[in-house]
């Protein structure tokens, strides 16, 4: 639970921020962490020294379930002469270093990163006749917020996030986001570290496409270009009613033609799917993907998990709600998000203990595999083989229904187990598969169907006998199931 007050009213945890003319004693007290943020806040917003704040009722360090202890909201009177609205400006206290004793961050020097490194932030168009800021950003921030602490995986700029519903609960079709540096909050030495400045953009469910399948700075400089969906400083209008695909058809071209010089830079997904080794009939269990030590099924190895989070760590899933808390806790099959958190990756095992070590599993190749995916993973196959395999990259498919990953390669990547020779083999559940150009190629035009997945129907299955591959496309009833 939160609440709305001013920054300046006193508050059961924290002490009102220190003007130019605290009192000394009173400016010691202060946490020193959270000072260096209000300083910068101070420099950009002079004359707004006690913004109303969103504050967390219980902080996360005394067990309440919001990891970001404030989030302040500044009117900004933006430039008309530039295009740029006024708007108001959220600013988060918490996934930086604030407090410098370990109740929330180890701290590491001053030389690197304060916590995680960054606090995240918001511009939102003012409404004509608003007096006060809207609070749901609020609430978006410290879900945001819950996925890097339970994950421990940090944001950059570029990066993107996919929500799947309106970011105001709304109607609106701003449903993701991206991130980019903010441009104004400059870089923060503090004295537990550097923190910089993060800010969310919302964009359309075709600009999220758009950046999975090319990269998000290429998007983010197209939105700087287009006034009503962002402009310069990349102001979120929630009544936004048209793309900037539909605004600006032209923009399109440029987009193509970025995926065609420079690939995707999406280099994973968290995703619902699984994968069967044919070569073997289902109950040799002695080799196949469901191998068993003792009683526990094989999981993938800490060194595996540690490859694959990496393919993982720049891009936030085509899947991510199961992850990401939503804004309204309810949404979600009526769970919230209210425990403890776990600083656990997203990536590990749920138990540590079944984990078997790197060095005793041994590659095995294998004949004929058949690989399943959900219908939005599906979608995604055209994008790892047009955007990262014929450009030499590699793609990786994590399960977040099991222990089980599929990674696609190319020719040439470095570090592969997966060989020309042998194009399918597995590191226990983490299966590779080696695709040459000439057969990405002819698995585009037969897969071409997938980039229009509305027309057709589930359950929908592909197939090249003489590469010994089958491709199923399933209803996502198939994936819940403890088999998946």
């Amino acid at each position: 639970m939160a609440e709305l007050r001013p920054s300046g009213a006193p508050g059961p945890t924290a002490p009102p921020a220190p003007g130019p003319t605290a009192p000394p004693a009173f400016a010691s007290l202060f946490p020193p962490g959270l000072h260096a943020i209000y300083g910068e806040c101070r420099r950009l917003y002079p004359d707004q020294p006690n913004p109303l704040q969103v504050t967390a009722i219980v902080k996360y360090w005394l067990g309440g379930p919001d990891p970001l202890d404030y989030v302040s909201m500044y009117r900004n009177m933006g430039s008309p002469s530039a295009n740029i609205p006024e708007h108001w400006h959220y600013i988060s206290f918490g996934l930086s270093d604030l407090y410098g004793d370990s109740r929330v961050h180890e701290f590491t020097g001053t030389d690197g990163p304060s916590g995680f490194g960054f606090e995240l932030t918001f511009r939102l168009k003012r409404e004509t006749g608003e007096s006060a800021p809207p609070t749901w950003p609020a609430e978006l921030m410290q879900g945001l917020a819950r996925y890097v602490f339970q994950s421990e995986n940090t944001f950059c700029s570029g990066d993107h996030v996919s929500w799947h519903s309106p970011l105001d609960n709304s109607e609106s079709r701003i449903q993701h986001m991206l991130l980019t540096e903010d441009p104004q909050m400059q870089p923060v030495q503090t004295p537990f570290g550097v923190v910089s400045f993060l800010q969310i953009v919302g964009v359309c469910t075709e600009e999220l496409h758009a950046a999975q399948q090319w990269n998000g700075q290429g998007i983010l400089e197209l939105l700087r270009t287009v006034p009503v969906a962002g402009g310069p400083w990349l102001i979120t209008d929630m009544r936004r009613g048209e793309t900037i695909f539909e605004i600006d058809p032209h923009l399109q071209e440029r987009v193509d033609k970025g995926i065609e010089m420079d690939g995707s830079n999406l280099s994973g997904v968290s995703a619902k799917c699984a994968w069967d080794d044919l070569s073997r009939p289902p109950e040799d269990d002695e080799d196949s993907r469901s191998i068993c030590i003792g009683t526990q099924p094989r999981r993938l190895s800490g060194k595996d998990t540690e490859q694959i989070r990496e393919t993982l760590r720049r891009g936030l899933e085509i899947n991510s709600k199961p992850v990401l808390p939503p804004i309204n806790p309810q949404r979600q099959n009526g769970l919230t998000h209210d425990r403890a958190p776990s600083r656990k990756d997203s990536l590990e095992s749920d138990s540590s203990t079944a984990i078997i070590p790197h060095e005793l599993i041994r590659t095995r190749q294998l004949e004929s595999v058949h690989l399943k995916f959900n219908q939005e993973s599906g979608a995604l196959i055209p994008l790892c083989l047009r955007g990262r395999l014929l450009h030499g990259r590699h793609f990786t498919y994590k399960s977040i229904t099991g222990d089980m990953a599929i990674t696609f390669v190319s020719t040439g990547v470095e570090g592969a187990f997966a060989t020309e020779e042998h194009p399918y083999a597995a590191h226990g559940p983490w299966l590779q598969i080696l695709l040459t150009g000439e057969f990405v190629e002819k698995m585009l035009e037969d897969l071409e169907d997938l980039t229009s997945p509305e027309e057709f129907k589930l359950p929908k299955e592909y197939s090249w006998p003489e590469k010994k591959l089958k491709v199923s496309i399933l209803p996502d009833v198939v994936f819940d199931s403890p088999l998946h």
